[in-house]
């Protein structure tokens, strides 16, 4: 099993401008999340990963980095992060940091120093070229649309940014980079936080030469991810960062690293690579989405086969041989119930149904802020309503093609970023709880009925349904360390699977829509020699009987002891 205290916690992501503001600014801080420390606790999570809260313009919610070692001034300061920290501790809880190496902002030093002059000495500290044939260096599309270059004319040459151009990357070649990074993270494990979450770490190697990709459409730019993406010298550098300074710390890393599959994620996460503890991996993401990357705002119908094909994938790769990161929203993507359930007439025993799912398969679950409480996609009318830089992006470049206002909207109010950032609706009142002021972006209208103050008052709320998964899992060691194996794959709307451990057997049985299929019971299960841990509704001994008739998106967990 190779037993790890991140193995078998259970990760909460808080996204800090939007979970609690304690002074009125509309903008959620450290204070605040201190304020609901005791909350997470008796929901039973055992990590905290907090997204970046360094001093940054903000021009990605803080992914846009201009001093590492400092705190935004909006969240607070470092007296208050120290106590944070501290209080987390305090509680048995243990702190995950939201780093990005693979670019900063364009307003932290090294880059104002960079772009400055061309012989600048931290002029190499990013990737600067000249144009080409009157444009950018070459033809790579940014994630967030458009050229990956930026012109700047103060030194006619062009800067790299995969992101938006206030996010320049950093040049990993530069072994002075490097290690200025590797003290920065050393920095932050001497104050004692307990780990990491590397944002694009799978992005800090480029191809050499930047060439331009295939372009057989004769578009400005094309989705060239494959050009920085995943590329074998990143494996080099991560060992070099876990040989130097990680290695020393009993920590939790996760990386982002999206573009692989598990065979290629057992090059991060495998047992003695020296690299990372898992990594999230996006396979699962595009299922919805016409092709990957930008292709995500084209929406098609998903399919539970091909998610049983992914998920099944990844769990038997990396079984014994390395760890899954698993989850279904985070704050870059819509929310889970609105997304994989059914937000307008099931929302509660499908949010329970999906939650079910990701915490019995094998790998550290995360739970998303607001996830556990059930929290929908927003749906706001205008383009005025939304901060998201790549929903602004994404509106501006369709509505200068001549797409129609109605399209565009629908897309964004499936997929936008912001359905995951709206503020945490903690109660019926002001702001959902969130804030005595403005928010920084509007609450979800329906916070009146989805609350965490509701919430915990309802013992059959989604709420009490996550703290009662994440106590059998602190219960029982087959929901983390079990095997995984697949049934009925072929069937169109229940995902069933088991997990198996020494002499005990796990049966996960999920429908994953609103109709009523049967589930026929397998020959090994039968009704008199398993116990039920957990279900979505109420289940009354008669009723396991064969076969089994399901409800809407009835989610039910056996146990069985082999004999």
């Amino acid at each position: 099993m190779n037993p790890k205290w991140w193995k078998e916690s259970v990760v909460y992501q808080i996204y800090p401008i939007s979970f609690m503001d304690s002074n009125g600014d509309g903008i959620g801080d450290l204070q605040g999340i201190i304020s609901r420390l005791d909350y997470l606790q008796d929901l039973g999570v055992d990590v905290i990963w907090v997204c970046p809260i360094y001093k940054s313009p903000n021009h990605d919610n803080g992914y846009d980095i201009s001093d590492y070692c400092d705190i935004m001034k909006e969240f607070g300061t470092m007296d208050d992060f120290d106590r944070l920290l501290r209080e987390m501790h305090a509680r048995g809880m243990k702190l995950m940091m939201d780093l990005v190496l693979n670019h900063t902002s364009h307003e932290h030093p090294w880059f104002v120093e960079s772009r400055s002059s061309k012989d600048n000495p931290k002029r190499d500290y990013y990737i600067w070229r000249k144009g080409k044939n009157g444009g950018p260096p070459n033809n790579w599309e940014s994630y967030f649309s458009g050229s990956v270059w930026e012109h700047d004319p103060r030194t006619d040459e062009y800067y790299l940014h995969l992101y938006s151009k206030y996010q320049p990357d950093l040049n990993w070649e530069n072994p002075v980079v490097i290690d200025k990074l590797h003290e920065m993270v050393e920095w932050w494990l001497k104050k004692g936080v307990d780990g990491f979450r590397f944002d694009a770490i799978a992005h800090i190697v480029k191809t050499k030469g930047y060439p331009d990709a295939d372009n057989p459409g004769g578009t400005r730019t094309v989705r060239a991810y494959g050009m920085f993406s995943n590329l074998a010298d990143v494996h080099t550098l991560l060992q070099n960062l876990y040989d130097k300074v990680l290695y020393f710390y009993d920590i939790m890393t996760v990386g982002e690293t999206s573009g692989l599959g598990p065979e290629q994620a057992l090059d991060y996460v495998g047992d003695g690579r020296r690299e990372l503890n898992m990594t999230f991996q996006f396979e699962h993401m595009f299922l919805d989405a016409a092709s990957a990357g930008s292709g995500k705002w084209d929406v098609v119908p998903w399919s539970l086969l091909e998610l049983k094909k992914i998920m099944s994938n990844w769990q038997t790769v990396l079984h014994d041989k390395g760890w899954n990161a698993n989850y279904l929203c985070n704050h870059d993507q819509p929310r889970a119930v609105s997304r994989f359930g059914n937000d307008l007439f099931y929302r509660i025993p499908s949010a329970k149904m999906l939650a079910t799912f990701i915490h019995m398969l094998e790998g550290t679950p995360y739970i998303y802020q607001g996830e556990e409480i059930g929290m929908t996609n927003v749906c706001f009318e205008s383009i005025d309503e939304y901060r998201d830089v790549e929903t602004l992006n994404y509106y501006e470049e369709k509505r200068k093609n001549g797409i129609p206002e109605e399209q565009i909207m629908s897309a964004i109010h499936y997929k936008s970023r912001d359905n995951a950032r709206t503020p945490m609706q903690w109660d019926d009142g002001h702001a959902g709880g969130f804030t005595t002021g403005t928010p920084w972006i509007e609450v979800n209208s329906n916070y009146m009925e989805i609350n965490a103050g509701n919430a915990i008052k309802d013992p059959d709320s989604i709420y009490n349904y996550y703290k009662q998964l994440i106590a059998l899992r602190k219960k029982h060691k087959v929901i983390v360390y079990g095997a995984y194996g697949l049934l009925l794959a072929e069937h169109t709307e229940i995902y069933a699977y088991t997990r198996t451990l020494e002499d005990q057997r796990l049966l996960v049985i999920l429908n994953f829509y609103d109709g009523e299929p049967v589930f026929e019971w397998p020959a090994e299960f039968q009704p008199d020699n398993i116990e039920l841990l957990i279900s979505n509704y109420s289940v009354e001994k008669d009723e396991q009987i064969q076969p089994l008739k399901l409800r809407p998106y009835e989610a039910r967990v056996y146990l069985q002891q082999l004999v």
